[in-house]
């Protein structure tokens, strides 16, 4: 009797922590032992790379095409987005309708299993693979360095009262930046750089503080990156909004029309009959795993096609089960699912 407490203590700790475990067998209502697990349903996930651009005008803007010939240098501030890439995948999401218990008999070995964080079987009899789920690796931009543009005027430029000039004595500073760069690059500077590092060190400063009191002009675009991630559940559809974009918004609601619709379509290419699982599910015994279907999906905008593939969908499929018999005493098999759609990916024999 404490032998068997101890063993359902093990399984409830492991399920209870849920978070990639190999779980051992325990007791099931104090009579059966062994392994509680999901199958996962499909999703079809879209991963949108979106940008938010948010442009500040220089302190000099109307006069960017009078001294340097910058055209179409807008005086007002603005805000706009981008989709930059569209990346179209499925996802497994637990299914609550295919709950299994692993029951082990007398002459059958202990089975290790892997489960993820929600408790989709991973795999049988393997390593532990150490993975986590759901991590979506965050966008990362390089850090931008402010430069004061003013710390590279004269004192000439700085006392002059007013803007035009201004504006025009820096015009002249950043022409003559460029000549400097010229002279540089054609072996005619009268302090030419010893080697080729510090030629590199002297256009790096040069470049800088051109771009700097360019942007005085031109005005500065700061860019903030954003991944936007969007499930859908996939069944029969026609030209339904998958999501909507804004240019001065960015990614919306599907009923929100300040933003332009994306249209999916999901077509089923092999339709099973499932009435004789569905009857026989349960009478079954042995490790149930899915036969996903596959269902051609098309995502357009403006009708053109920006994704036309096929996709293994698990609603679409059949359960199947794998023996008992193979996980008898002679031989330890092992067993590896996809975990989106809880698919067979390998099945090895071990000693």
């Amino acid at each position: 009797m404490k032998k068997n407490i101890l063993i359902f203590s093990t399984l409830l700790l492991a399920t209870t922590a849920a978070a990639q475990t190999e779980v051992t067998v325990g007791v099931m209502n104090g009579k059966d032992y062994g392994v509680t697990y999901v199958l996962p349903k499909t999703e079809i996930e879209f991963v949108l790379q979106t940008t938010k651009h948010t442009y500040t005008p220089g302190e000099f803007s109307k006069y960017a095409d009078r001294y340097l010939r910058l055209n179409n240098v807008s005086a007002e501030p603005e805000v706009y987005w981008t989709l930059d890439k569209i990346q179209t995948r499925v996802a497994g999401v637990p299914d609550k309708d295919n709950v299994y218990f692993v029951k082990l008999k007398d002459k059958t070995v202990a089975p290790l299993m892997e489960l993820t964080q929600d408790g989709i079987v991973r795999s049988i009899n393997m390593p532990f693979s150490g993975q986590q789920d759901n991590q979506s690796a965050k966008p990362t931009t390089a850090a931008e360095t402010s430069i004061d543009p003013r710390s590279f005027l004269t004192e000439e430029i700085l006392m002059t009262g007013s803007s035009a000039k201004m504006a025009e004595l820096i015009a002249k500073e950043i022409y003559s930046i460029r000549e400097s760069k010229n002279a540089l690059l054609r072996g005619e500077a009268d302090n030419m750089p010893k080697d080729g590092a510090q030629l590199k060190l002297m256009l790096d400063n040069l470049n800088q503080q051109e771009r700097a009191m360019a942007e005085m002009f031109s005005g500065t675009i700061k860019d903030e990156p954003k991944t936007v991630i969007i499930r859908l559940t996939p069944k029969e559809m026609k030209n339904e909004v998958a999501f909507r974009f804004s240019k001065k918004l960015g990614v919306v609601a599907k009923d929100d029309l300040a933003g332009d619709p994306y249209y999916i379509s999901v077509t089923n290419l092999n339709t099973p009959d499932l009435s004789n699982v569905a009857e026989n599910k349960k009478k079954l015994e042995g490790v149930a795993y899915n036969v996903p279907g596959r269902a051609q999906v098309v995502l357009t905008q403006n009708n053109k096609k920006l994704f036309d593939e096929e996709l293994p969908i698990t609603q679409f499929g059949t359960i199947e089960y794998l023996a008992p018999v193979l996980f008898n005493k002679s031989s330890t098999v092992k067993v590896l699912f996809d975990t989106a759609t809880g698919g067979l990916i390998k099945v090895d024999r071990g000693e």
